[in-house]
């Protein structure tokens, strides 16, 4: 075949009426975060290890390293895989990824002490911080720019239902009878059949992105992609696709790692570590510590799990409500808003904790987790990841979320002080005083992405 010098992909790829295929491609990555869960039983099972079996106690430093060694691997995986993910492509990227990480949620089941289990830890949190990466940032690169935020949170929406559902199972288990000693492992175990599920639909239904085969020279893989695409679109929907409009094509470029640090992209690399710091110290923190605190307020282990679960069903709530208006505010003046919110609700929650009872603290956890999932699906499924060039696009997602990650390793140990200390109500102020700090940080040095095309995007010239 003949060599192509222009291809136009980003031009053929947002021209796309919206179709079946758009959908196979949403449900597939949504499916594969849903199931990848190994975060979001990090509270019911810390909880099992800290107030049934033991193998936690509280106010040591082993307690605080359960979400410290989890973050660790994550900042790791980000920080590696985004740069593997740019080199070897999406999809194999996404492969390699799931397969660690259903490796080391099988060998946390079996572990025979919390010594065995924290290096499974580790490696879980490797896999899933590479694996978010090239999943959201992965996605922004196969569909138009005009509504790339609203299919991106469709995304996040579908993968966030994760938290209420394994923690449904989790109430479920306990519900049966099952021991606490056999519960935590049914729990890691349940994500890793489901997992080896989404990667089969990886394997059989997930093209390469001809977006990455382009940007890497590869035009005829591109090429071959993207034709095969548009005809599966044209018989879906049974009419000839629109024109292609493209005034002059712009020229795709291999970018080294080295130019995350330097001009345009430098602005990029601030913001997208400071947008994904807030939402790391402020989500985890939360996630994993709830169940305890609540325990601390003088709920019993089987109150505070439920109590959780409800609290948690504010997350696809709120990633719902962000479907919906994320395409319709600017990005930097949306981020602003929802720490605002944040930041209220978290210091509200504090001070009033201690006298609000189990219905006023569902309803609150419940406000909380709302404002905070807007949040996350801003931040990790829509901002951060579509501000890169698609050449680096993995790379420069990866360093934002492995700095996002660097904060939440130290955090913990003052989380742990602070609800020794002087209660578990001031975990929430501290909460609230993350969400001011990185607010004002996007009203100084926030950048806009909304509406732009992803070749628009990588312009850095």
């Amino acid at each position: 075949m003949e060599n192509k010098t222009n291809i136009n992909i980003g031009a053929r790829l947002d021209r796309l009426p919206q179709s079946k295929w758009h959908v196979k491609m949403w449900l597939i990555t949504a499916f594969a975060l849903l199931v990848c869960w190994s975060n979001g039983i990090g509270g019911a099972v810390q909880n099992i290890l800290l107030n049934e079996i033991h193998w936690l106690e509280k106010g040591t430093a082993l307690l605080a390293m359960w979400g410290t060694v989890y973050t660790a691997g994550q900042l790791f995986g980000a920080l590696i895989g985004g740069p593997i993910g740019d080199k070897i492509g999406r999809k194999k990227s996404i492969l390699l990824y799931e397969a660690i990480h259903i490796i080391a949620m099988i060998g946390g089941a079996l572990s025979p002490n919390i010594y065995v289990l924290y290096v499974f830890r580790l490696l879980q949190g490797f896999g899933l911080g590479a694996l978010l990466v090239v999943l959201f940032a992965g996605f922004t690169e196969y569909v138009p720019g005009k509504n790339r935020g609203t299919w991106s949170s469709r995304t996040s929406f579908i993968g966030n239902w994760a938290h209420p559902i394994c923690n449904g199972i989790a109430l479920l288990i306990v519900s049966t009878g099952v021991s606490f000693a056999l519960n935590w492992r049914i729990q890691f175990m349940i994500p890793s059949i489901l997992s080896i599920i989404a990667c089969i639909f990886i394997l059989k239904k997930f093209p390469e992105s001809p977006r990455w085969l382009e940007s890497q020279g590869r035009l005829d893989e591109a090429d071959a992609i993207m034709t095969k695409i548009e005809k599966e679109i044209e018989k879906s929907t049974g009419k000839p696709l629109p024109p292609i409009e493209v005034k002059e094509p712009k020229p795709v470029k291999k970018l080294p790692y080295s130019a995350l640090f330097k001009g345009k992209l430098l602005k990029r690399t601030i913001v997208g570590s400071l947008v994904l710091i807030g939402m790391n110290t402020i989500q985890y923190t939360l996630m994993n510590w709830m169940p305890s605190m609540l325990k601390d307020l003088g709920f019993d282990t089987s109150t505070s799990q439920f109590m959780t679960m409800f609290g948690l069903f504010g997350a696809p709530f709120g990633i719902f409500i962000a479907s919906l208006i994320m395409d319709k505010l600017p990005r930097r003046v949306m981020g602003v808003l929802l720490l605002a919110l944040m930041a209220g609700l978290g210091i509200a929650t504090g001070v009033l904790a201690p006298s609000l009872g189990i219905t006023g603290l569902i309803v609150m956890t419940f406000l909380l987790n709302t404002v905070i999932y807007m949040y996350v699906c801003y931040a990790s499924a829509v901002y951060v990841p579509e501000m890169w060039p698609t050449s680096a696009k993995l790379s420069g997602s990866g360093f934002s979320n492995a700095m996002g990650r660097v904060s939440n390793i130290f955090f913990p140990f003052l989380v742990t002080w602070a609800a020794a200390s002087i209660g578990p109500g001031s975990v929430f102020i501290l909460i609230g005083i993350v969400a001011v700090i990185i607010a004002i940080s996007i009203i100084f040095l926030g950048v806009e992405t909304r509406g732009e095309s992803v070749e628009d995007i990588g312009n850095i010239d």
